[in-house]
Parts: structure tokens; sequence; C-alpha cells
């Protein structure tokens, strides 16, 4: 199955100063090797905004590059905002962003790679395929 991966995994993988290392970064790499990426234009948004040093926001832009973005269709907002609607009626918030995310998964049958603990709120409603690593650390966002 492809995977749909969140900026939080991205972030883990190649925004830190150092070499990062760990179970999120170790699968993150097996991913790569197997083609099974898959990424959004929001999220390589995500990834790339923030960035202050120049030499280090091209170095990530360069190796984003090798990802294409997986095109977005009008559909994908629709279901979007109907993920957003059904989360909210049961008291869960969350950001256009996830719920993008959330939509775009479903639709296309992907599971979704973050460290991003409000994805497991999501599919308490939503049906979602969370991408899994034993022992790695999730986070809230």
């Amino acid at each position: 199955m492809r995977v749909l991966v969140d900026t939080s995994v991205w972030s883990a993988a190649l925004r830190r100063s150092r070499p990062a290392t760990g179970a999120i970064v170790e699968e993150m790499a097996q991913l790569v090797r197997e083609g099974r990426v898959v990424v959004i234009g929001p999220i390589r948004q995500e990834v790339l905004s923030g960035i202050k040093d120049a030499v280090q926001f091209e170095t990530l832009r360069s190796h984003l590059q090798a990802f294409p973005d997986s095109e977005l269709q009008t559909a994908d907002f629709e279901a979007a905002a109907t993920c957003f609607n059904r989360c909210r009626a049961k008291g869960i918030q969350g950001s256009n962003t996830d719920f993008l995310l959330c939509a775009v998964a479903e639709r296309r049958g992907l599971s979704i790679f973050t460290t991003d603990v409000d994805f497991r709120e999501y599919a308490r409603v939503l049906p979602l395929k969370l991408h899994g690593v034993a022992g790695a650390k999730e986070r809230r966002t």
C-alpha cells in the first residue's frame, strides 16, 4: 500500500540540524526505497515553511523534488470539508491540512504516516488507515 507522509515525519527525517535516527526515520527510508511515498502540495509547503537559512531551504527543496505531488482535485477539497464536518460534529477539532490528508488518503486508498496523535482522534470518526511503526514516538502538533 502507498503511504501519504505527513509533515511531522518529513520534519523528523529531513529538517533536523544533525542526522536523524530512530524508528520513524528508518521506516521513512524503507518507504522511499520501496517507492511507496506519496506527497501533496500542502505538505510540501508546510515542510518548507519557516526555514530561515536559504542554503538549508534549497537543500530541503532539492530533496523533496524527488517526490512529485499527487494532484489534488475539487473532490479532494469537498471530501476534506466533509471530514472536518464529521469530526466537528463529534467534538474533534483539526486543521484544514489534516482533513485534506484524511480525504486524500480515504479517496485514494492510502495509509497516513504521521507522528501527530490528532490523527488517532480523526480515525475514531473517519475510515483512516494509519501507518504505524513499533516503538515510534508520537507527538501533538
